[in-house]
């Protein structure tokens, strides 16, 4: 009788292990879940429709608010300031009371940014045109910020192409290219120069600006995939709200 009521009981232990273990599996389901079972039950023109009005909205909302008047300057998170090795340089000129050229130059770099990123928005609605199925589900099932990283790897060769030209044009109406060209090669050309700066301000300023609306497309982006208010549009609230 004692063996069989320990076989019993060690039998319930046992179920019961398992129930646990299977209700657990499924709280791990319902969490991790989320991203893999992203798309499950949308057409592939819904996921692919939902995801070009993610990149479209993100992009248009990002390059609107960096192309206002101090979109860049007033931004602590993208305001373009001298390069670290330009430090040095900057100091100096504030000791000797030139401090109101550098805070030209620093201007005017911003003002370039704000002007280029006018042209972004139209090339990255150009580069969603050709995303693929293969495209849209990976983005999907991505991480916070994929959507951005495609538009990074898609459009960065024509950003920079329509952004140099519009830069180059902004800083020499302000003559920071010329001004700050012939104070780095003099400072590149001293005897106790060891880490030579880059004179090529216009090149900076063009990273520089790309890296400001990519940071604010991948806040956009962030934002339209856990933010319901941010789904503006029924598809996006089909494809990112799980609906």
């Amino acid at each position: 009788m004692k063996r069989i009521l320990f076989f019993a009981a060690l039998f319930s232990v046992s179920v019961a292990s398992l129930n646990a273990q299977g209700l657990l599996n499924s709280v791990k389901n319902a969490v991790s879940g989320n991203k893999s079972n992203a798309g499950a039950g949308l057409s592939n023109e819904d996921i692919v429709g939902g995801l070009k009005e993610a990149l479209t909205l993100g992009a248009q909302k990002s390059a609107g608010k960096l192309s206002a008047v101090d979109g860049f300057f007033k931004d602590a998170a993208v305001k373009i300031l001298l390069p670290p090795e330009a430090q040095k340089v900057e100091k100096t000129l504030r000791s000797v009371g030139m401090g109101n050229l550098v805070d030209n130059a620093i201007l005017s770099m911003n003002r370039a940014a704000e002007d280029a990123a006018k042209s972004a928005a139209p090339i990255f609605v150009n580069a969603v045109k050709n995303m693929s199925i293969q495209d849209a589900l990976g983005i999907l099932r991505g991480s916070d910020t994929s959507a951005t990283s495609y538009l990074r790897k898609s459009t960065s060769p024509d950003l920079t192409r329509a952004f140099k030209p519009v830069i180059d044009s902004s800083l020499k109406k302000t003559d920071a290219t010329k001004y700050w060209k012939t104070v780095f090669d003099t400072y590149n050309s001293l005897p106790t120069t060891f880490k030579k700066v880059d004179s090529d301000l216009s090149s900076y300023v063009t990273q520089r600006a790309l890296s400001g609306v990519f940071f604010y497309v991948a806040d956009e982006e962030k934002k339209i995939r856990k933010d319901p208010a941010a789904q503006a549009t029924e598809l996006l609230k089909k494809v990112f709200g799980g609906k």
